[in-house]
């Protein structure tokens, strides 16, 4: 471990105490793992604390985790996984927290200490269905308001519910049940000698 992944985690130690669940270095990079209910007080603490100073708030991305690796996986299904960036210390960090509750994932937003994480928020909504009570404005961001479920779940059925497409007798657009057969594609190679030749157009 480089005496600056070091010295990160003795004062993620320091600073958040018993709220670290737990912390590894992997591929050249901690990870932070924090409970629910300290998510909000931990994130605050890591932007706050001037012995860690994360200024910044690069990335948040849902993750289910029901068959992480191709296998089945044992615990909570959906977690909020962000990536953090302090631009005076110069080192990053990732935060990892699972939301109690697998049919109504839920995490306190954190749009009052980063406001760049608007709409990593809402794409996370989007996708996985994880819900942040206080963001201000949570609706979908990627899909149609209109759509059912959410695609990035492992259990989404591959062509999705339903298909949306104009009609043109009624003049606007409609959603109706998919109608996709699922079918083999086998790609088709062309191995002739003479194609792609001008002369034999």
């Amino acid at each position: 471990m480089s005496a600056k992944l070091e010295a990160l985690s003795q004062n993620l130690q320091q600073c958040l105490g018993d709220r670290v669940k737990s912390l590894k270095l992997a591929f050249g990079e901690v990870t932070l793992e924090v409970e629910a209910a300290d998510y909000f007080s931990v994130m605050q603490a890591l932007r706050d604390e001037p012995d860690l100073a994360f200024e910044e708030l690069i990335d948040l991305c849902g993750v289910d985790y029901s068959a992480y690796g191709n296998e089945a996986r044992e615990g909570l299904r959906f977690a909020a996984v962000s990536h953090l960036l302090s631009i005076s210390k110069n080192w990053r960090l990732r935060v990892r927290c699972f939301a109690p509750d697998d049919d109504f994932p839920s995490l306190p937003s954190v749009t009052s200490i980063w406001n760049s994480v608007n709409w990593f928020e809402r794409e996370a909504f989007d996708l996985f269905g994880i819900v942040f009570p206080g963001h201000d404005d949570l609706r979908r961001i990627l899909t149609d308001y209109g759509f059912i479920g959410h695609p990035f779940r492992k259990d989404f059925p591959i062509s999705g519910y339903v298909e949306m497409r104009y009609d043109p007798e009624q003049q606007r657009v409609i959603y109706q049940p998919v109608t996709i057969e699922p079918r083999e594609i086998t790609p088709r190679i062309v191995r002739e000698a003479t194609y792609g030749n001008a002369e034999n157009a």
